[in-house]
């Protein structure tokens, strides 16, 4: 599994011009699911966007986490994050995984980060999104599990 996370002052999520999710301060998380991702791929990855150190401490340095500073997160799947790159100008997507099995793992992703953080919002798998963010730093870091 796969998160580009930004560290944001907010940030939403419109599907057919409506807002689906939207957070304040916090991590917007775009979540990328390949061929073989499961349950406990999907754990360790949430347990790295929560308590991956990207917010100040009082002394000015990036050590607190997601849970720390009890920022929003929101949670966007994008399986354009699967693809691969290495040749041509046009991407192959043949290691992200099927939709229905994204859609489970992504739902049950989402289900897992309510659980263990209060302040989870999502867009809409397999819609047609627009993002909206504003990139606190700007602060982005590309995980993968």
């Amino acid at each position: 599994m796969i998160a580009l996370i930004q560290r944001v002052s907010e940030a939403a999520v419109r599907v057919d011009d409506q807002i689906v999710g939207q957070i304040g301060q916090g991590v917007l998380a775009f979540v990328g699911i390949q061929k073989g991702d499961d349950a406990q791929r999907a754990e360790r990855l949430l347990e790295r966007i929560l308590g991956y150190r990207i917010f100040y401490d009082d002394a000015g340095r990036m050590n607190c986490s997601l849970r720390d500073v009890r920022g929003g997160l929101l949670l966007v799947s994008q399986f354009t994050l699967a693809a691969d790159t290495q040749r041509g100008t046009r991407p192959s997507f043949s290691t992200a995984a099927a939709p229905d099995e994204a859609r489970a793992l992504f739902d049950a992703f989402t289900g897992l980060a309510r659980n263990k953080h209060d302040n989870v919002a999502t867009g809409v798998f397999g819609a047609d999104m627009k993002v909206r963010l504003v990139n606190d730093g700007p602060v982005t870091f590309w995980l993968e599990v």
